[in-house]
């Protein structure tokens, strides 16, 4: 092999130089700026989305921090809301509340008038009719009808002294 060859050696050491220079100066001249330009391109690329993604994290960050405040806004409103309808509502409830005790109380004092002309007049018709009864019954059993005022007189006599607690 004639590569292997020792007096071929220098002639194969110089056209290695020369061919290392050619490729060293293709590749710095060439190749080299090229790459650089990409990889200038693409950090340039990646500074710009990490500037944009640093913009838009500001952003959401200002509109998480509108939105949790209108969310304290919101919720302060409705629990303002809350409160005056619960005040009106209580206020409404005493009122009509108030209203019906009154009425009531109206209800139970003509309730109590009522009851009071009942029992007058089932006194008097209870008087009337003990008169009546206590008559017939002396009638019957002394043969003579007294009259209704002595028989009278004689009931109220009679209830005068049970009403005070005493008895013959």
């Amino acid at each position: 092999m004639p590569q292997l060859d020792p007096s071929n050696y220098p002639s194969q050491l110089f056209w290695l130089v020369v061919t290392f220079v050619a490729l060293y100066f293709v590749v710095v001249k060439a190749v080299l700026p090229r790459i650089a330009e990409v990889m200038e391109a693409r950090q340039d690329k990646i500074d710009d989305d990490l500037k944009a993604a640093a913009e838009r994290k500001e952003e959401a960050e200002a509109v998480w921090a509108d939105y949790e405040q209108k969310q304290r806004e919101s919720q302060d409103r409705a629990r303002d809301f809350l409160k005056t309808a619960h005040d009106e509502m209580a206020a409404e409830s005493t009122r009509q509340n108030d209203a019906l005790t009154a009425r009531l109380a109206e209800q139970n004092a003509a309730t109590e008038n009522n009851i009071k002309a009942a029992k007058q007049e089932a006194m008097a018709n209870l008087n009337q009719t003990v008169v009546e009864v206590t008559a017939a019954a002396t009638a019957k059993l002394i043969g003579e009808r007294p009259s209704d005022e002595q028989v009278g007189q004689a009931v109220q006599a009679v209830v005068g002294q049970t009403a005070m607690g005493g008895r013959d």
